[in-house]
């Protein structure tokens, strides 16, 4: 991505939202709120690096999925799929917002053991319910749909052709940033160094910038991504969130494959998926999984020929000739508690709100997140989709969300 040229310092010394995060989350939350005709505030979106080189949105691998094992997912993703696909005429219908592709190839989770294969029956029947394609296949169907597989592990595959694969979240990135400056956001270069609290301690009244200005604010909204919990800890909030690696290959096989191969969840915790035409995408964590240091994007080489490629080729026999075209490693943004968001407000400071810890599906949940944190800001409650689950209340209850279903 390009560096958008952002100014270092606000035009104003007071905002009604301010966002601290300029990435995909922050930005589908700057346009869904300016773009309602009901919001006639100031926003400002403060953004440490607009390069976004190293952003977790940059980063990504850029897919959907329904195959989660709780309702709130399932429908975050059935409406990121809804919008991808009418993305011009959420955009407002203007003929240079250009139409988004949703490349249905799936994902494949490939169970080769029967606790795992249980989990993906009952998934399977909860996703089916509320609309997925997801379907059970034999390791003989596995084979009959797609005859690259070596199957004699497994027990059963979980796939779903309908509304499930990759779409071009850069560009849907680039046109929310783009048309929430249009509508008035105000994007900056700087960073969110401390926040001031009102002297009851249940509002966030201001925060001050690395440029040293004092800025006010009605909402204090945290997008700040893998460095979300360092932000929230200027205002003593605890939160269980931090950066973890992991890493992408692209390849290119001698042989390639007949057919798409969908995202495919190997037992041993490695994806792999088709990359455009002719080429195919790999994805790993680390052999051990700390939090990483915010500026730790070194790349394992180790881990890709003595771990990855190995198992891969195992899978897909024909990706035993294969050749490494570029790689790279990114930041999840990992909740510890238990891999999902954490939205909305604090339960003591009412006005700091978070859109924090997705934990490697932000991207895929930003169209909802960024819906529903707006309808928090204008109206104090969610209208369209209740994401309440994902409370922080539940934070502090240590009360995890539980998400059986983790890539």
């Amino acid at each position: 991505m390009s560096a958008p040229l952002y100014p270092d310092r606000p035009t104003a010394t007071h905002y009604d939202a301010v966002i601290v995060g300029g990435a995909i989350i922050g930005s589908s939350i700057a346009w869904f709120l300016s773009s309602n005709p009901d919001f006639n505030g100031s926003l400002l979106v403060i953004e440490r690096d607009p390069s976004y080189e190293f952003a977790s949105t940059s980063r990504t691998n850029s897919c959907v999925r329904q195959q989660f094992s709780t309702e709130i997912n399932i429908r975050i993703s059935q409406f990121t799929a809804e919008y991808v696909k009418n993305f011009k005429e959420y955009m407002g219908g203007e003929s240079e917002v250009p139409d988004l592709v949703l490349d249905a190839f799936g994902y494949m989770y490939l169970a080769d053991n029967e606790t795992f294969a249980a989990h993906l029956r009952t998934n399977q029947k909860l996703q089916a319910a509320l609309g997925a394609g997801t379907k059970i296949y034999t390791p003989d169907e596995i084979l009959a749909a797609y005859p690259f597989y070596h199957i004699d592990d497994l027990i059963l595959g979980s796939h779903n052709l309908k509304d499930e694969g990759y779409f071009e979240g850069s560009t849907m990135f680039e046109w929310w940033r783009r048309s929430a400056r249009k509508k008035g956001a105000e994007y900056i270069h700087n960073e969110a160094i401390d926040i001031q609290l009102n002297a009851a301690g249940n509002r966030a009244e201001a925060v001050t910038l690395s440029t040293g200005e004092k800025v006010s604010c009605g909402t204090l909204i945290n997008a700040a991504g893998p460095r979300a919990a360092q932000f929230a800890s200027l205002a003593n909030i605890p939160l269980p969130i931090e950066p973890r690696k992991r890493f992408t290959w692209i390849f290119s096989a001698e042989k390639p494959l007949d057919r798409p191969l969908p995202l495919t969840i190997d037992p041993s915790g490695i994806h792999i998926r088709q990359y455009g035409k002719n080429d195919y995408m790999a994805g790993s964590p680390p052999n051990s999984d700390p939090a990483a240091p915010f500026d730790d994007f070194e790349e394992d080489h180790n881990l890709w020929q003595e771990h990855v490629w190995p198992i891969i080729a195992a899978r897909v026999p024909q990706f035993e000739a294969i050749r490494v075209t570029s790689s790279w490693a990114g930041h999840y943004a990992y909740n510890r508690l238990d891999h999902n968001a954490v939205l909305g407000p604090h339960t003591e400071i009412d006005n700091f709100v978070f859109a924090n810890g997705f934990s490697g599906h932000g991207l895929q949940q930003s169209p909802a997140v960024g819906r529903g944190i707006a309808e928090l800001v204008l109206y104090g409650r969610y209208r369209t989709l209740d994401l309440s689950d994902f409370s922080y209340q539940r934070i502090e209850e240590s009360r995890p969300l539980l998400e059986t279903a983790i890539i």
